[in-house]
């Protein structure tokens, strides 16, 4: 399957699609963590930009995206040019441009870092939560990088309803 990347077109497996780990310059802070919020792997902070988002997308075997016109002259590795300043284009550029599945595995992933986060019990969290949020919620998640702990409430309805809002519909 051919798609287009940048203005580079290069053949992409069908079972990439939807598996991919991004490298985000660093003017797209506000896509990473939306991107990161529907589960994707992107790579993301102030260091990255030219040649360093360049190695960092080498090294780690990640698309780039970026709205740096000269990070795609010469030979970059895979990339998508970002056409908007406003991050919920941007984020429905990257959706359709890499056939992503938002509803797939979101909150899957520390917005801050980009660690995956794993479920925690209920119990374990007492401490580290407001008293409210502990008798009110059952489930848990916990970052091991940067130990920040999630739960679901109100602000992750509001982000999924964000997405219905930009004509994202679940699968």
């Amino acid at each position: 399957m051919v798609i287009g990347i940048g203005r580079l077109f290069k053949l992409v497996s069908a079972e990439s699609f939807g598996s991919m780990k991004f490298v985000a310059d660093k003017m797209l802070g506000r896509l990473a963590k939306w991107l990161r919020v529907i589960g994707q792997d992107v790579a993301y902070g102030p260091h990255l930009s030219g040649h360093g988002l360049i190695r960092e997308a080498r090294r780690e075997g990640r698309m780039i995206l970026t709205r740096d016109h000269s990070v795609t002259k010469g030979n970059p590795p895979d990339y998508l040019l970002i056409q908007s300043n406003q991050f919920r284009e941007q984020l429905q550029q990257v959706i359709h441009a890499c056939h992503l599945d938002p509803w797939k595995e979101p909150f899957t992933r520390c917005v801050e870092c980009n660690t995956a986060l794993v479920p925690i019990a209920k119990e374990k969290v007492e401490n580290r939560v407001p008293p409210y949020v502990f008798t009110t919620q059952e489930k848990f998640s916990f970052c091991s990088k940067c130990q920040r702990i999630y739960w679901p409430a109100t602000h992750q309805q509001k982000m999924l309803e964000e997405l219905k809002a930009l004509g994202i519909s679940s699968s």
